[in-house]
């Protein structure tokens, strides 16, 4: 009897070893998977700031300038755009609702995909355009002037207020 005792003494001092070192393996683990992966889910996903940013915003700029010289009397054209804020990512969610008697609970998840387990892009909204200064030659033209204010509302989506127009000297 001493002997089978003492294998059972053994036998559980071995598991709870075990079980121990597993979990202290899967601790490090997700230590180590932290390092890897940041925070998969910014809420604006920067990309490399200045470069994407300034690139859209001078190929907008140059679009622009090349249709509005397309104006009737506008002439040479100059464009400066503002732009108010960043390329933005949209995430794909899955919504969840529990109704219980008379409460109602919302669960919202971002969807996650494939083996890095990064989070299902839905839309890419690009900057906003908040602003415009066209500098033309023929700007001291109300009737060009005018149409200039049309054309960059039009074309921006933004209000005739957020536009300033003047002749080019």
């Amino acid at each position: 009897m001493n002997l089978l005792e003492k294998l059972k003494e053994k036998k559980a001092t071995v598991v709870m070893i075990l079980g121990v070192v597993g979990l202290l393996l899967i601790m490090i683990s997700s230590v180590f998977a932290d390092k890897k992966q940041s925070d998969p889910l910014p809420s604006d996903k920067s990309f490399s700031e200045s470069a994407d940013y300034n690139n859209y915003r001078l190929e907008t700029e140059k679009r622009l300038k090349e249709f509005l010289e397309k104006i009737e009397g506008a002439g040479d054209v100059e464009v400066f755009l503002t732009v108010g804020s960043s390329e933005r990512y949209v995430y794909a969610e899955e919504e969840k609702k529990v109704k219980s008697d008379n409460k109602t609970e919302e669960e919202n998840k971002y969807v996650i995909y494939g083996s890095e387990k990064e989070p299902l892009v839905e839309t890419v909204r690009t900057p906003q355009i908040t602003g415009a200064v066209i500098v033309c030659t023929g700007g001291d033209s109300p009737a060009v002037e005018e149409r200039i204010y049309k054309a960059v509302s039009s074309a921006l989506g933004i209000s005739t207020g957020k536009i300033y127009v003047t002749k080019m000297k």
